[in-house]
């Protein structure tokens, strides 16, 4: 893929997400209302799910548009790991286009959400002080990503069980880092949200939920190497010239 329609994809692809991954609060509301679940294990069970079917149609999408993200820390650490084609110039030029799309995608929700459901909108706001929230943020991003390695490169064959297992592993980290950064996890989804509070050009949007989840990224894709190391590529017997 050509590195601007790469960078097209990213956008179409990262607005989809933001715009439905930020429904998913509302959902598990909606849903645990209509059958008189409290919120607790039983409602997580319910986001889980709805994560799951959200993973599902985001991965039939991302196919479709020919391997398009929608997480820079995500796309940084495959290329880190050597998987997939892509040049330090197309992950590059990925990156502004993966955030152009979360800003379109928070912009587009909060215009269709009906009124009483926009309190339950928004992106990650950091609990902490500036310091351990960047430690959190990077852990966290870290093994998500070890994580994704391990589903995604070694894990099951079946999609449905990949999807799943995503879907826990990604509700998991968010529980475990809602006590401090959110968490985020994905620089593009706290950019467009802190671009709608016009707080995109703090330090604490840069150093918390960009450097952060970038070295965490990287650093994942660095130990999953070391632990798993790329299979050596075969060289092709040359041919014997005839004299």
């Amino acid at each position: 893929m050509g590195v601007v329609k790469a960078a097209v994809a990213d956008f179409v692809m990262t607005f989809i997400a933001i715009f439905c991954v930020s429904t998913i609060g509302v959902l598990t509301y909606i849903i645990g209302s209509a059958f008189g679940i409290a919120p607790g294990l039983a409602s997580l069970s319910i986001t889980i799910v709805i994560v799951f079917l959200l993973f599902l149609m985001l991965s039939v999408i991302a196919e479709a548009l020919g391997g398009a993200a929608f997480n820079p820390a995500g796309t940084a650490a495959f290329y880190a790991a050597g998987v997939g084609n892509d040049s330090l110039f197309s992950v590059a030029a990925r990156f502004p286009a993966q955030a152009a799309g979360a800003v379109a995608g928070a912009v587009a929700i909060l215009e269709v959400i009906p009124t009483q459901y926009k309190h339950m909108l928004g992106g990650p706001s950091l609990k902490v002080d500036l310091h351990n929230g960047a430690i959190a943020e990077g852990i966290l991003t870290f093994v998500m990503t070890f994580l994704v390695f391990i589903i995604v490169l070694k894990g099951p064959k079946s999609a449905l069980l990949k999807n799943w297992l995503l879907a826990m592993s990604t509700v998991t980290m968010v529980v475990a880092g809602s006590k401090y950064t959110g968490p985020s996890m994905n620089p593009a989804n706290a950019f467009g949200w802190a671009y709608i509070n016009n707080m995109h050009n703090t330090w604490e949007q840069f150093y918390v939920y960009w450097i952060c989840p970038f070295v965490g990224a990287i650093l994942a894709a660095w130990t999953f190497r070391a632990v798993f190391p790329a299979p050596a590529k075969k060289k092709k017997p040359q041919k014997k010239k005839r004299n």
